[in-house]
């Protein structure tokens, strides 16, 4: 007996959330982070988020919980980062995220070039757009083995439209 793909319904990733920030790599000088995310608001909640999500991220060949994916070295990479007019724009197939980004982070994403992107199965509803996230509860989120082991890890080439 042979399965098939399930159709990944969009309305099943329920609120997708990019957040940039930027904080001191181990080299001394910041780096610009991406964390990528639902809240789990889907119909089914946070489990049926979680699989979608999944899904989406297998579906472009970005595996979860393993390796880190170099963008400038994976050419035919199904996902983008653009950064335009203090924003910060992550394309992939099905999928177009925006958000305003801090100075701070463009200035360490002019520096360095590229972003380092943590997409993560697991379900945020406390950095829900429009709400103020605490750097703590921030580090909490992003720094937990929870979210790490559930998540691709990229590193996006930034663009821009001016070349």
């Amino acid at each position: 007996m042979t399965s098939t793909p399930t159709e990944l319904r969009p309305a099943d990733l329920g609120t997708l959330v990019v957040l940039p920030w930027s904080g001191v790599a181990s080299d001394g000088t910041d780096m610009p982070y991406l964390l990528a995310y639902s809240l789990g608001d889907a119909a089914g909640g946070p489990q049926v988020t979680a699989a979608a999500v999944e899904q989406l991220l297998a579906d472009n060949g970005l595996p979860v919980g393993g390796e880190l994916v170099d963008g400038a070295y994976r050419r035919n990479l199904p996902i983008t980062l653009l950064v335009e007019a203090g924003q910060a724009v992550v394309r992939m197939p099905r999928l177009i995220a925006q958000a305003p980004a801090p100075p701070e982070w463009l200035a360490a994403v002019r520096a360095r070039g590229f972003a380092y992107l943590v997409f993560t199965t697991r379900a945020w509803p406390e950095g829900a757009p429009g709400s103020i996230v605490q750097p703590a509860a921030l580090a909490a989120f992003a720094g937990a083995p929870e979210t790490l082991n559930a998540a691709a890890h990229l590193v996006l080439p930034a663009t821009s439209l001016r070349g």
